[in-house]
């Protein structure tokens, strides 16, 4: 999934970032909800994790703000405030689940994975495809002619981050910010590793690639 965390705790949101990542989802960090407001609007997200209490824009307003701007994406909050007022609030405001600090990351999972299983979730918006490709965001699965394809879940971010671009090159910086979210050089062949891996699996059983190197500039998934 596509997650957008809103906390302006550092350490918790590098905490709930990674752990998210090591499961394969993709989370975009903003410590101030008018950044998240600004990120929201630009591109989708599949969750919103949000911090009730946050600078600029409270995490109330910022809901408020996503749901009058039509975008319906689940949300949960977390927050210190545990009473039942709070709650109310919260859900009222459009939230989807409430989570109280402190927490367990194995349960904020769950809760993660709940919201993704739910069947509200439109599937044009969760199913990805290019020619007889075809990436399920919510079942976690990918499969081509009809044949299933296990991917590693770094393998299954690079692919859902170029199926989301089809036809546009992806420099190795892009995929490194993107899917590994490096924002520096580490000067190894992870990229390079990682599309061979996904060109083995995707497009050599098959009769047409679909996973393209394009020389000196980057890599493109196109028919």
């Amino acid at each position: 999934m596509k997650i957008l965390l809103a906390e302006d705790d550092g350490e918790t949101a590098e905490y709930i970032r990674k752990s998210l990542n090591s499961e394969g989802h993709s989370v975009d960090h903003v410590a101030n909800g008018r950044d998240a407001l600004v990120r929201a609007t630009i591109q989708p997200y599949d969750l919103f994790i949000i911090d009730r209490m946050m600078p600029e824009l409270d995490g109330l307003s910022l809901l408020k703000a996503l749901r009058a701007a039509k975008i319906d994406a689940p949300a949960i909050f977390l927050t210190a405030l545990d009473g039942v007022d709070a709650r109310v609030e919260g859900l009222k405001a459009g939230a989807d689940d409430y989570l109280v600090k402190p927490f367990a990351f194995a349960e904020l999972s769950a809760r993660v994975q709940a919201l993704a299983r739910r069947p509200a979730l439109k599937s044009e918006e969760t199913v990805l495809k290019v020619a007889d490709l075809v990436l399920d965001l919510v079942r976690r699965t990918v499969n081509r002619a009809g044949v299933t394809i296990d991917l590693q879940p770094r393998e299954f971010l690079l692919l859902e981050h170029l199926m989301r671009r089809t036809g546009r090159v992806q420099t190795r910086t892009m995929l490194l910010e993107a899917v590994w979210d490096f924002h520096f050089d580490p000067n190894t062949s992870v990229v390079e590793t990682h599309i061979s891996r996904l060109r083995a699996k995707i497009d050599k059983p098959f009769d047409r690639p679909l996973l393209h190197t394009i020389r000196g500039a980057g890599y493109t998934l196109k028919p």
